[in-house]
């Protein structure tokens, strides 16, 4: 066991929840007292990556990059509201309001996920020591750009429609806002079933079988799916406040979709494969990612 980390569950949320206070007071310094660039986006993604850097360096002195599963669901929601408190709408707007109930209900979910299946510093996700392992002379840079740096600059391109639906008022018809709210809470209650279903599987399951049930069934990652469309949901809400601005919004959910499918997911079925030969069958079954029925194969 690395010599820094605490023993005990408890005790490690506690060593995490001290580096998150830390690190958003260090991003509230630099908003409050450092140098201004003129720019409020560009103001905040300096205090989220100067965030990242505090969280960085708790993973480095723990030698555990976990630290940094909890920013991707505690940061969004300090940037819509301190977003919404800079800019122009006031807290009579209805579609801030109803932005901030989707992004509150997904950050709250995905936390209280996190803090559930957190079984202490002891325990490292696979995929960052395999990235570390695989950089070799070069695993402190890639431990500090691909793990903690890249996935802070793809949340904060997620956010900006964010930005603009806090920022500006609401030009784009009413109805789209509606049909945000609905995909972006379908995408929650769509993780939400996911997770439950494959906790109650992993619980259950004898040695060797693979997850093919539920919504498992119509999706081989039906989690990933609902996160990317609860980012797709945040776009229309970007939309729905500067339709002209359309063609930019759906950036960031383009990028957690190439994050998904070129990276994600071939890792976890890479390791799927290796650990359970007969994950091939769901393979060759269940659709790899957008939910719908599953294939008949013939014998």
């Amino acid at each position: 066991m690395p010599q820094h980390v605490p023993a005990g569950r408890v005790a490690a949320l506690v060593r995490v929840t001290l580096a998150y206070v830390i690190a958003v007071a260090v991003a509230v310094v630099w908003l409050w007292s450092g140098p201004s660039t003129s720019s409020l986006l560009l103001d905040t993604l300096i205090a989220d990556l100067l965030a990242t850097l505090v969280i960085f360096a708790f993973s480095r002195y723990h030698r555990n990059s976990s630290f940094y599963d909890a920013y991707w669901s505690v940061i969004p929601p300090l940037l819509l509201i301190y977003w919404w408190w800079q800019g122009p709408l006031g807290l009579d707007d209805l579609r801030a309001w109803l932005l901030f109930l989707v992004v509150m209900v997904w950050a709250i979910r995905l936390t209280a996920n996190w803090v559930s299946t957190f079984p202490g510093l002891h325990h490292e996700d696979w995929r960052y020591g395999r990235l570390r392992d695989d950089a070799g002379r070069w695993e402190l840079p890639v431990d500090l750009f691909a793990i903690h740096v890249i996935p802070t600059l793809q949340v904060f391109a997620g956010m900006l429609p964010v930005y603009v639906a806090v920022t500006r008022p609401g030009e784009g018809p009413a109805w789209l806002v509606g049909a945000a709210v609905l995909l972006g809470l379908g995408a929650v209650a769509l993780e939400t079933v996911a997770d439950l279903q494959l906790r109650r599987f992993t619980r259950e399951r004898r040695p060797g079988q693979v997850m093919d049930r539920g919504v498992w069934a119509w999706s081989r990652h039906p989690n990933y799916f609902g996160e990317f469309t609860f980012w797709f949901a945040l776009a229309l809400f970007g939309v729905a406040a500067s339709p002209s601005d359309a063609w930019w919004l759906f950036v960031g959910a383009a990028v957690m979709l190439a994050l998904f499918e070129g990276a994600s997911i071939p890792m976890m079925e890479k390791r799927s494969l290796q650990r359970r030969p007969d994950y091939q069958s769901v393979i060759d079954r269940v659709p790899r990612f957008v939910p719908r029925p599953p294939r008949t194969v013939r014998g």
